[in-house]
């Protein structure tokens, strides 16, 4: 051994150590970096998961009838990691999922996990389509889902539609992965968790045997089925009538607040929107729809209630004291006083309450609202007795949203003390406003606040929340809101006077003759707004029979013109079937089918 160096053994074994590292560290990195055999190997021995879709739950009408139902599809998907490198049989592919090569290969390209390495093994759902055969093709898989249909091909906006989920949800919810379909609006967005179900989970050996292949490790769980509140045929019925029209109708059943019916003008086929190559085409069309008839204007659009507001004005003033049935006011052709001029059209005069309820006098409620506002026994200003008006009108569901179980519900427009004292520098009274007394001015409401109106006369004083859903499968009952009565500030023993004016309006001299059944003593308030950008819009609440009332309406038709020129006859019609399971006038469904309307504000520009 020589003195501060090493042994001839101990070089030895350095060099023997540092040769067998090296050789050791040239293999690794040949099997990592050039021979591909195990590589290979672990390819053709993995195990992978696969998702087991849950059929989604149906929709019901009230009495049974299917609304949106189940078919099966197949998803077909891509593993890229699994495609041969020589390629695979393009056009075979093609025909099966019926696309050209073109398309297809564009939606391979388009895939967003294209750039991820780490994720060259995700299922990439290219096509959904019945297949007659299964697909036995490298990289491509096939799995079994269920897409909706429509048997009667109604309900559009009410019902919603499916589609793949956004990648915006699924990083808000984690239960929700890439290629899962969602509600979208109506229903099917409403009732989202009910319906969808529960995903289950299989484990796949893709190269074992056919019959070995499989592992289940959680089955999947259907969605529950829904029964709705809609009648098929009256919904149907309705929107045939509202065909080629803008607006909207709503019909509730008023000792229960369920919706009957539910009809968005225009509206849209729902099978159009089904999940599947057409859809995006079809649903291009509809949102470039200068009508929008993805626009569900039952529950969102805000309009002026025009006269049929008249009915809260009357309660208000009869709640407050300065108003008794048998008061008479003078209207000569309108309202006149300074500067002030709200216009009428011609009637007996003077009147009282129940005859300018059936006439719809202007006038007279006019007199009404400016002496609620100027009560000078409770309210020192004009100010102070338009914010007891407000509430009042809160109560009765203007101004807020119902608290429905249908999203998207929009709160309308009351204006609000603050509102005008923005506008007119604080310097405001009674006459400023006197347009609110008739439903005009600033106020604005969906046309499912005003089916509620008719609702909450109908119930003399209070309401039901107006719901789409009656019973969900598996469950004894809905939330507990839905059966709480919803009263107004408004003592029951003022609603039978006006209960009388619009039976009078109805069965004996009134604006809404047209509505009048033999033998179910309708009553109903005609409604024409006053509309800025054309003709005015025709509308029509009603209710019938008067005692123990079936259905309350609602008829919005924008541009409609009176409202007994189109509100009125497709409300009457409604209720005649639905309380008769009939129709006998054929000739006013000719009527307002063969009606026409222009709209040049809806035109493409």
């Amino acid at each position: 051994m020589r003195e501060g160096g090493l042994s001839p053994r101990a070089l030895v074994a350095r060099i023997i150590v540092i040769v067998i590292f090296a050789i050791l560290g040239l293999r690794v990195g040949y099997i990592q970096l050039i021979d591909d055999r195990y590589d290979k190997l672990s390819d053709r021995n993995y195990l992978r998961n696969v998702v087991l879709y849950p059929p989604r739950g149906e929709i019901y009408d009230r009495n049974g009838e299917l609304l949106a139902q189940n078919r099966l599809c197949y998803d077909v998907s891509i593993v890229r990691k699994d495609m041969p490198k020589s390629g695979f049989d393009t056009l075979r592919v093609s025909h099966l999922v019926g696309m050209s090569k073109e398309t297809l290969a564009k939606k391979i390209s388009q895939s967003p996990y294209r750039r991820e390495s780490r994720l060259t093994r995700y299922p990439i759902t290219v096509e959904q389509k019945l297949l007659l055969d299964e697909m036995n093709i490298g990289g491509f898989y096939t799995s079994q889902r269920t897409v909706r249909q429509y048997p009667r091909k109604i309900g559009g906006n009410l019902l919603g539609s499916i589609n793949e989920v956004t990648k915006a949800k699924i990083e808000k919810d984690d239960s929700y992965s890439v290629g899962d379909y969602i509600g979208m609006e109506g229903l099917e967005l409403a009732y989202e968790e009910v319906l969808r179900g529960e995903k289950g989970v299989v484990l796949q050996d893709i190269y074992a045997p056919q019959a070995e292949r499989n592992t289940i490790l959680k089955e999947p769980v259907a969605g529950k089925s829904i029964v709705c509140t809609i009648d098929a045929e009256l919904q149907q019925l309705a929107e045939e009538l509202m065909q080629d029209k803008v607006g909207a109708v709503v019909a509730i059943e008023p000792s229960t607040g369920e919706i009957l019916t539910m009809v968005s003008a225009p509206t849209f086929n729902p099978d159009e929107l089904v999940i599947g190559k057409e859809r995006g085409n079809n649903y291009a069309k509809e949102i470039n729809n200068p009508r929008m008839p993805l626009w569900n204007r039952a529950v969102k659009s805000r309009y002026p209630p025009g006269s049929t507001f008249k009915l809260v004005t009357g309660l208000i003033g009869m709640q407050e004291g300065v108003l008794r049935p048998h008061y008479q006011y003078s209207c000569n052709m309108g309202y006149h006083l300074g500067g002030e001029h709200i216009g009428c059209h011609e009637h007996r005069s003077p009147l009282a309450l129940s005859y300018a309820i059936a006439t719809s006098c202007n006038a007279y409620f006019c007199y009404v609202f400016r002496n609620i506002l100027e009560n000078k026994r409770k309210y020192e200003i004009a100010k102070d007795g338009f914010e007891a008006w407000r509430d009042y009108v809160l109560s009765f569901g203007f101004g807020r949203k119902l608290d429905s179980d249908f999203l998207g519900e929009g709160a309308g427009y009351v204006p609000t003390r603050e509102f005008y004292d923005k506008r007119y520098r604080k310097s405001w009274n009674a006459l400023t406003l006197l347009s609110l007394s008739i439903g005009q001015g600033e106020l604005g409401c969906t046309p499912l606040q005003m089916a509620n109106l008719a609702a909450i006369v109908a119930n003399r004083g209070y309401y039901y929340i107006p719901h789409i859903v009656r019973e969900i499968e598996g469950q004894d009952s809905l939330d507990t809101r839905f059966y709480q009565k919803q009263y107004t500030k408004v003592d029951a023993k003022h609603f039978d006077h006006i209960v009388e004016g619009m039976w009078r309006g109805v069965n004996k001299d009134g604006t809404c003759q047209g509505a009048y059944l033999k033998g179910y003593n309708v009553c109903g308030k005609t409604g024409t707004a006053q509309n800025s950008k054309g003709e005015d819009h025709s509308t029509f609440i009603s209710f019938a029979p008067r005692n123990n009332p079936k259905i309350a309406i609602a008829v919005y038709v924008e541009h409609g013109g009176f409202g007994a020129e189109m509100a009125v006859p497709i409300a009457s019609l409604i209720e005649e079937k639905y309380l008769t399971d009939t129709i006998c006038r054929p000739h006013l469904v000719e009527y307002v089918k063969k009606r026409k309307i222009a709209y040049p504000m809806y035109r493409k520009k």
